[in-house]
């Protein structure tokens, strides 16, 4: 089973019937080279990439954007209901909503999603901060893992600062039991990525990365440069995830680039897909 772990329906049909947000999303989420899709041709382009299931991530960032979700809880719930064998939906919350953790309850425990995304670099905290932590205990509680975003943002108003994967480790500390995915390899900081894998069980990574020529040249950098031949086999096959970050990249390209790194099946297997069912807590 192929999961992509990190999707962005922000330009699906199904929730783009409103234009004035739908342009609001591609001005905050910068996808104006992009238009609407439908969930059929999706289909097509799952089938072509091998793809069978995919996690959709919202984005909650409303004190920042006039009160304004730009994906909402429901809309993502609302997907998740046309095609439930393939979407497992993530919910998103702003962290300075003062309402944020009635959110959080209302979406695991009435919409029945999977797990959280926060983009400390969109909302603008730094993830070691204190304040976050009811909404990490929260989680934990409920046992529902957080995909934040983590090192480089390409979105517009951003900020880099607030993701450096450092500022994660106090969380992996405190919160053992909370699994935790520091997307996007955390890039530029890859070893440091590593580190805190190395050191945390509960962190992972995804593959949702922003390559630069093409996904061969950028996944060979990766596993083969930044870290050494065996590092992901030997210490850590078990956390890092298949993600895509579609529709910003199409899913069967990033699908190529990971296929041309040699691996072991098993190691492959996992990464693909068995990753992803032990940290959305569905192995078994």
């Amino acid at each position: 089973m192929v999961i992509d772990m990190h999707v962005h329906p922000a330009l699906y049909a199904d929730i783009c019937q409103d234009k004035q947000r739908q342009n609001l999303r591609c001005d905050e989420m910068g996808y104006h080279l992009m238009s609407p899709l439908s969930l059929d041709v999706l289909k097509k382009q799952n089938a072509y990439a091998g793809i069978d299931k995919m996690a959709l991530l919202p984005l909650d960032h409303s004190t920042r954007c006039d009160g304004q979700v730009l994906i909402t809880n429901e809309e993502i719930a609302s997907l998740v209901a046309k095609w439930p064998d393939t979407f497992i939906g993530f919910a998103s919350v702003d962290p300075h909503r003062p309402d944020a953790l009635q959110v959080l309850q209302k979406a695991f425990g009435e919409l029945g999603l999977m797990g959280l995304k926060l983009n400390p670099a969109k909302q603008r905290f730094y993830p070691d901060d204190e304040a976050l932590f009811p909404i990490y205990e929260l989680c934990a509680q409920y046992n529902k893992p957080i995909i934040f975003h983590a090192g480089l943002s390409w979105e517009p108003d951003t900020l880099t600062k607030y993701a450096h994967p450092l500022h994660f480790e106090e969380v992996a500390l405190r919160f053992p039991t909370l699994r935790i995915c520091l997307a996007h390899f955390a890039w530029p900081w890859v070893r440091e990525m590593a580190m805190l894998m190395i050191k945390y069980p509960n962190v992972y990574t995804d593959t949702a990365c922003m390559y630069m020529d093409s996904a061969e040249q950028f996944f060979d950098y990766i596993f083969r440069q930044e870290w050494g031949r065996w590092w992901f086999e030997h210490n850590f096959e078990n956390q890092v995830l298949f993600g895509s970050n579609a529709p910003r990249f199409r899913p069967v390209r990033i699908m190529r680039g990971l296929c041309s790194v040699e691996m072991s099946e098993k190691a492959r297997r996992k990464l693909l897909g068995e990753n992803a069912l032990a940290f959305l807590g569905m192995e078994g």
